[in-house]
């Protein structure tokens, strides 16, 4: 299993380069509710339905693993480095369960291979 970053679903939906390489993973993998909001909140800031986007993630069985308290301590160890590499609160909520759930991350963001965790980092373009 993997977990999803925003990137890697938009990149998904929208046929974005490196869309073919996420494909690969889609069968096994889960997706924080933070970063699934930020998909959809992508899909409402463009005049997009976002109704489709939640049908979609039904369909291909993304697991939606929900923010929930026994998250907070992985994400908020990762505020000073976060700061450090630029890392938006979604981004650490993503790489903290990555880190809780003890996966890889699949993500585009390639400064994450830099932070140095202690986890593997896929970045698909």
């Amino acid at each position: 299993m993997i977990v999803l970053d925003a990137s890697a679903l938009l990149a998904f939906m929208f046929k974005e380069t490196g869309h073919e390489v996420v494909t690969g993973y889609l069968d096994d993998c889960c997706i924080s509710s933070v970063n699934l909001l930020e998909v959809a909140s992508r899909f409402s800031r463009d005049g997009l339905p976002v109704a489709p986007v939640l049908q979609l993630i039904s369909g291909l069985g993304i697991t939606i693993i929900p923010f929930e308290e026994t998250h907070i301590l992985s994400v908020a160890a990762l505020a000073k480095v976060g700061k450090e590499y630029g890392l938006s609160q979604a981004d650490r909520i993503c790489l903290g369960l990555g880190l809780f759930l003890d996966l890889p991350v699949l993500t585009a963001d390639k400064v994450w291979q830099d932070v140095g965790l202690e986890m593997e980092i896929v970045v698909f373009r």
